[in-house]
């Protein structure tokens, strides 16, 4: 394994190579000592800025980078956007000391899957990786809503006529479906709502991700109020 301060590591072992992003040594070692207690994560490697991120990410090829947004030169939404174009397939966490600022919007902008406060709990961030290994996004619905609240006088209210383009290609159901991840409600909520089971709700939204080409559901949100698809309440 390869990292940015040029130290050998142990072979990977997890099922989920993690490379960890923090301009703070002790943040990195704390993330390291977490992640590594875990049997199916790995730490692929370190960095403490954004070009060295980027640059680990496209020789490593880790699933999930854990990406801090306020290093020294490229920032982690600038390297975010780098890794993500040249890699759709890897997975991007914004972590922020700041709860929904413009740094962890900017990320998800970018093409990270989320985002995470630095002081969350071990099982949050845990939960957070697997989440976004497996194709999933890390902002609750409450967290979409209030991200939505507070940035989306930058979004273009709605307008007639403009949905149906938008939507082009997606059944009544699967329209359903995207209007109710435009409020941002989870799966659960989904299954609720529509009387559906959670593996049928599953099987609605990544047909809808598929169609729309888009990488999970917090950018869905992104895109239906970016096309006037919903109103900004």
């Amino acid at each position: 394994m390869t990292e940015a301060n040029g130290n050998e590591a142990a072979p990977a072992t997890g099922d989920i190579r993690v490379l960890i992003v923090d301009d703070q040594v002790l943040m990195r070692l704390g993330f390291r000592m977490v992640l590594e207690a875990e049997h199916d994560l790995t730490v692929v490697g370190e960095a403490g800025d954004g070009a060295s991120a980027v640059a680990l990410a496209a020789e490593l090829k880790p699933d999930v980078v854990l990406m801090d947004v306020r290093m020294p030169g490229l920032d982690g939404i600038a390297a975010t956007r780098q890794i993500v174009t040249a890699d759709p397939s890897c997975r991007v966490i914004i972590l922020t000391t700041f709860d929904l600022d413009d740094y962890a919007f900017g990320g998800l902008r970018a093409g990270a899957s989320g985002f995470l406060l630095k002081d969350a709990r071990p099982a949050e961030l845990m939960a957070a990786i697997r989440g976004v290994a497996a194709g999933d996004a890390v902002v609750s619905g409450r967290v979409t809503r209030r991200m939505l609240e507070l940035f989306g006088e930058r979004l273009p209210e709605a307008s007639d006529g403009v949905e149906d383009d938008a939507l082009v290609g997606l059944t009544p159901r699967e329209r359903e479906i995207f209007l109710a991840i435009a409020e941002g409600l989870t799966n659960s909520e989904l299954a609720q709502r529509f009387f559906l089971s959670e593996s049928t709700v599953k099987t609605h939204v990544g047909r809808v991700l598929q169609k729309l080409r888009l990488r999970d559901r917090v950018h869905a949100v992104i895109f239906a109020y970016e096309n006037r698809v919903v109103a900004q309440g």
